[in-house]
């Protein structure tokens, strides 16, 4: 029994958010209970599809559930569906994208008999706003989203990957608020109404450029292939045998990048410190380094950048993620069934190491009752939940986190917990505080405190509290222990010795705390043979496999993000620890979550991972093209660098396209009629298609094409969501006050319980802000004490310069 095999899900609708969403509980152990309409679910037809026909992508959304088939004919399927759904325990909702023949239900008068229900809905853009009833895929989302238009060649056209990416980074949003629901209804509380927009969710990836923007202004543009601002080199390039992905970050990471390839010249150039200065010289430092790369192998790179603790990483073929044992043995692979075909796929990335999640299952046929679904209720006897009282707090209101990690992805995870009640108290050190403050340690850096003006630093530590304490001293470490000793949550994102060798690992917090759930956010996982790679979530990206699907056929992996890795990595590390907090509620019982960030961005790559598994072939690697859809891809409008991502995902919407842009020669083709036929003339389909966007501003052929019906949306950069109209009207971005730099924006979360999002509560703290607070209420010490602590430098309020670093460590070492 998994550890949600209590929870019944049902899942209406169709849309890949609200699959995946539901997939995960099924992971661990829920009922999951999918309704479809005779014809099934449209995703059994989406391509690319395994030999046998059955598609990789439903395969990957929905092995381990039921198939229920409800026909909206059948005078009795309203009746069948609402019996189905006040038996529930979470219904899952993703009708607002694609209702699928559902009949129509009373949601009012269910959550009057059933106020225990946890009912989530998802929508490509949420209720209300300019966007709400566009017509939407993938990938026109992802334009909209800032996550399309600084991908790939200077010239164009912006270069973005298959449409695999929406609904998995939404589908982890409704997870984490069902399992945040899930959690307060234990303590009694009535169920919560979400809703998800899909749109919103894919903005955790582009928030990071957006802030950068709003801080440095509109400076971003497309600069090449594998190629992002500020950082540089931050990309993937040829070897003598296969492709190596390269991320120097510091100044000390750059300089040892030079001394391996015996660069000396630009290791001592002082314009070329700091990668937003390499990025000026680009052109030049790739001539003199890149034949250098071709002079050995990825894999005897990656050996001698692991003995230099560099982030570099070969860059592999979705075989190697095949043939990778330790990929196996974690459940990063698993193998599932689906109709006559045994394949792999890939699995769940919320490694829980007493309560793991399932390995692998199988993919219903339409209308196959799961074994679990007739037994569960009869062999627990659970009866469905009900609530007797209204808590108006955020759902993880009384829970306490220790917030170990510094960066994006684990100050994300924290962060999206403190966004939902939790109480986050980040813990830096004066000595080494979170490196998004700034690796600059100069006397103009440090005594003008522009370690408290990083727009990043603030986004991502909102709603906690902030305390300094200096682990390496016997004093901070067992101040350390006395808060984890009384916590909920424990996360760390170091590389996997460092808090052991400090003295908090988990075997020694468990011992305070046993029902302590704590969580390691490495970049391979603590017992992997890559334990002691160096990475950052552009080589995240680079190692997972996805780049090899993205691109044309002749060019080389491409990457989709500079940081692509971490905002997934944070998303899962929060879901994670939600479904282990669940266990520990029930049971008492506390555990370890070993984390892989790099196995949470293979999701992106997996319905090519089971069509390989299948049939043994590479995947076909399609551009802006698409495997299903005929036209696809981004056009060029009127202006300088202006572009639409446009989609004709059927027939009709096909037809409707032809006759606005003026062809009506293919509206009376019949050979045209399906998107296979229209794939043989694709070439003078986007000609066509690009001599009617090139006559009109983006937002105009925007304008136009929605107004048809046809899926459109502008390839925006991240600067543009900051004024975006749709965000705009939904309140999306929130001003917050903070010391240093005044008011500025932070986004929100895409999920909400109203037509308002939830309030951001408090700035993230500066350094040290909370020290007397959280070391006198809740570790009970006196003022004269915290003084002591402040004088010794244990803890303070001021990074320390680089002269002050060397006094404090001569004097430590005497």
């Amino acid at each position: 029994m998994g550890v949600l095999s209590h929870l019944r899900v049902v899942e209406i609708g169709s849309s890949a958010a609200t699959c995946y969403c539901a997939r995960l509980f099924a992971d661990f152990g829920a009922d999951v209970q999918k309704v479809e309409p005779p014809a099934g679910d449209p995703l059994r037809r989406s391509a690319p599809l395994t030999p046998g026909g059955q598609s990789a992508w439903f395969a990957f959304l929905n092995f381990n559930k039921s198939s229920i088939i409800i026909d909206s004919a059948d005078p009795d399927a309203v009746t069948q569906l609402t019996a189905l759904i006040e038996d529930c325990d979470i219904l899952v909702d993703g009708r607002d994208v694609d209702p699928t023949d559902c009949p129509s239900i009373d949601m009012a008068w269910i959550r009057q008999r059933r106020p225990g229900l946890i009912h989530l809905v998802a929508s490509w853009f949420g209720p209300d706003g300019p966007y709400a009833r566009f017509v939407a895929t993938d990938s026109t989302v992802r334009a909209l989203a800032g996550l399309i238009k600084l991908i790939g060649p200077v010239e164009g056209p912006p270069l973005h990957a298959p449409d695999f990416q929406t609904g998995i980074l939404a589908g982890l949003w409704g997870f984490i608020a069902a399992a945040a629901s899930e959690l307060a209804r234990m303590r009694g509380n009535v169920g919560r109404s979400w809703s998800l927009s899909i749109f919103e969710s894919s903005i955790a990836v582009s928030e990071y450029l957006m802030l950068e923007a709003f801080a440095c202004g509109d400076v971003m543009r497309r600069i090449g292939t594998n190629r992002f601002w500020p950082t540089f080199p931050a990309g993937i390039y040829e070897t003598k045998k296969g492709w190596l992905g390269i991320t120097t970050a510091t100044p000390a990471q750059w300089r040892t990048f030079c001394d391996m390839l015996d660069l000396s010249e630009l290791r001592d150039d002082p314009a070329l410190t700091m990668g937003v200065d390499r990025l000026q010289h680009a052109e030049r430092i790739e001539r003199q380094f890149m034949p250098r790369l071709k002079m050995r192998t990825a894999q005897a790179w990656f050996a001698e950048g692991l003995k230099r603790k560099i982030p570099i990483v070969p860059v592999p073929e979705i075989s190697d993620l095949l043939q990778d044992e330790e990929k196996r043995s974690r459940g990063a692979i698993v193998p599932i069934l689906l109709g006559g075909e045994k394949g792999l796929a890939a699995g769940s990335m919320q490694r829980l190491t007493l309560t793991p999640p399932r390995r692998g299952g199988k993919v219903p046929a339409l209308g196959e009752q799961q074994a679990i679904t007739n037994t569960r209720r009869n062999l627990t006897g659970t009866a469905p939940i009900t609530a007797s009282f209204l808590d108006n707090r955020e759902p993880l209101h009384g829970i306490r986190v220790i917030d170990f990690s510094m960066g994006w992805a684990g100050p994300l995870c924290t962060r999206t917990l403190a966004d939902l009640g939790a109480d986050v108290i980040k813990i830096e050190a004066i000595q080494y505080p979170d490196w998004w403050r700034g690796v600059d340690r100069r006397p103009a850096y440090v005594d003008g405190q522009m370690y408290e003006m990083r727009p990043e630093f603030c986004i991502m530590n909102r709603n906690k509290r902030g305390i300094t304490l200096d682990l390496t001293r016997p004093e901070g470490l067992s101040l350390a222990k006395r808060l984890s000793a009384e916590a909920d949550i424990v996360v760390g994102n170091y590389s996997v010795d460092v808090l052991p060798k400090l003295g908090l690992s988990y075997d020694v917090l468990k011992r305070l705390n046993p029902r302590l759930v704590m969580m390691s956010m490495s970049a391979f996982g603590t017992n992997s043979v890559y334990r002691d790679c160096r990475a950052y979530g552009s080589t995240l990206e680079q190692g997972s496999g996805l780049p090899g699907v993205i691109g044309n056929p002749e060019g080389p992996p491409v990457m989709s993000h500079v940081a692509f890795g971490d905002a997934v990595g944070g998303l899962n590390g929060c879901a994670a620890v939600l479904v282990a907090l669940t266990h520990a509620r029930n049971t008492g019982q506390g555990q370890f979550i070993d984390l892989a960030q790099i196995e949470c961005m293979m999701p992106f790559a997996a319905p090519w991972i089971t069509v390989q598994s299948i049939e043994g072939m590479p995947p076909t690697r399609y551009g802006n093209r698409h495997p299903q859809f005929v036209p696809h891809g981004c056009f060029r409008c009127a202006g300088e660098d202006n572009w639409i991502m446009i989609t004709a995902t059927d027939q009709d919407m096909w037809l409707r396209l032809a006759l606005l842009i003026g062809r009506p020669d293919w509206v009376t083709e019949p050979s045209l009629m399906s998107a296979e036929a229209r794939r043989r003339i694709e070439d003078i389909i986007e000609r066509g298609i690009e001599s009617w966007t090139l006559a009109r501003d983006a937002d105009q052929a925007m304008s136009e094409l929605q107004g048809a019906r046809v899926a459109a949306g502008v390839a925006r950069l991240p600067i543009y969501l900051l004024k975006d109209p749709h965000l705009s009207s939904r309140a999306f971005m929130q001003e917050v006050e903070r010391a240093f730099i005044g008011l500025h924006p932070q986004p929100s979360m895409p999920i909400r319980e109203g037509a308002q999002p939830h309030a951001i509560r408090v700035a993230a703290p500066t350094l040290g802000q909370h020290n007397e607070e959280i070391l006198s209420e809740l570790l009970g010490l006196s003022e004269v004490e915290i003084a002591q602590l402040a004088k010794e430098g244990i803890i303070g309020t001021a990074l320390l310069s680089e002269e002050e670093m060397k006094r404090a460590k001569k004097m430590s070492s005497t």
